[in-house]
């Protein structure tokens, strides 16, 4: 009878692994346990470990960083770390994003939008869109220290991801949507807390290493924020709701505005 709890416990243990591994093979190239298996049900489950996601993105962008410092100029080590980001995840968010600005740039209806989006082939708002992107990533990092470059990426990877979470959280899933269609189209309160308590874990332990001031973590989560806050809303008032390439182009969004809310304080 005293082996039933502790089994019990073993069991969910094991349960919330296999979701993160679930949620990791679906946003990464990284290969997970044979063990794992699959069911269409922990899809929509695993949508609380999309910010450990983002912890698992962050770690290997920050030694990418790391080690290429090493060995060259801070500029180069931060342009590898990038490249290496966008290998690890398959340029599954910077996708979405150039399939929003194709979308919303070219289209005036949510009918046309949500066609412009389906299609296979980047546009010209796409192209400029994820340029600008990538462009501006690399500037605003090329402009903080070793450790607030660390720390940065450490925080706005999970950080990010959590924001697009929000989206599955609060707003409506538009069935017709563009190419990538979202891990999961519901989220509970509950599974929130979970990603926003995962995503917590980084920021504290870079603010607490003082790899970075508080200043400009919070400066940087308040224009994370309200750049999701934002772009739902305009999501919502074109389309009536979010669409996997929404997530992604939020993410997006919140990892470059993170970094320049961080900039925007250590700079002054």
């Amino acid at each position: 009878m005293s082996s039933t709890p502790s089994r019990s416990w073993i069991d969910a243990s094991v349960h919330q692994l296999r979701l993160f591994f679930i949620a990791l093979q679906f946003f990464t190239r990284l290969p997970i346990p044979d063990w794992v298996g699959f069911d269409p049900a922990w899809l929509q489950q695993s949508s609380r470990y999309f910010s450990a996601v983002g912890i698992v993105v962050g770690i290997a962008t920050a030694a990418i960083t790391s080690v290429a410092a090493y060995f060259w100029p801070p500029a180069v080590a931060i342009l590898l770390s990038i490249i290496g980001g966008i290998y690890l995840t398959g340029a599954f968010h910077e996708d979405g994003f150039a399939d929003v600005c194709d979308g919303f740039g070219g289209g005036y209806t949510a009918a046309r939008i949500l066609d412009i989006m389906k299609d296979s082939r980047v546009g010209a708002y796409g192209v400029i869109g994820i340029a600008l992107m990538l462009g501006l990533k690399y500037t605003v990092l090329s402009q903080l220290s070793f450790w607030s470059v660390i720390a940065a990426l450490l925080i706005a990877h999970p950080v990010s991801r959590l924001m697009a979470s929000a989206l599955i959280w609060r707003l409506s899933y538009v069935k017709a949507e563009g190419k990538a269609k979202p891990l999961a189209e519901k989220m509970s309160g509950g599974e929130f807390a979970i990603s926003a308590g995962v995503a917590a874990l980084p920021l504290l332990a870079s603010g607490l290493s003082g790899w970075v001031s508080w200043t400009g973590i919070a400066a940087g989560l308040l224009l994370s924020t309200l750049t999701t806050l934002w772009l739902a809303r305009f999501f919502v008032k074109r389309i009536g709701g979010y669409t996997g390439d929404c997530l992604g182009a939020v993410q997006q969004m919140a990892e470059v505005t993170f970094y320049l809310g961080l900039l925007a304080v250590v700079a002054h």
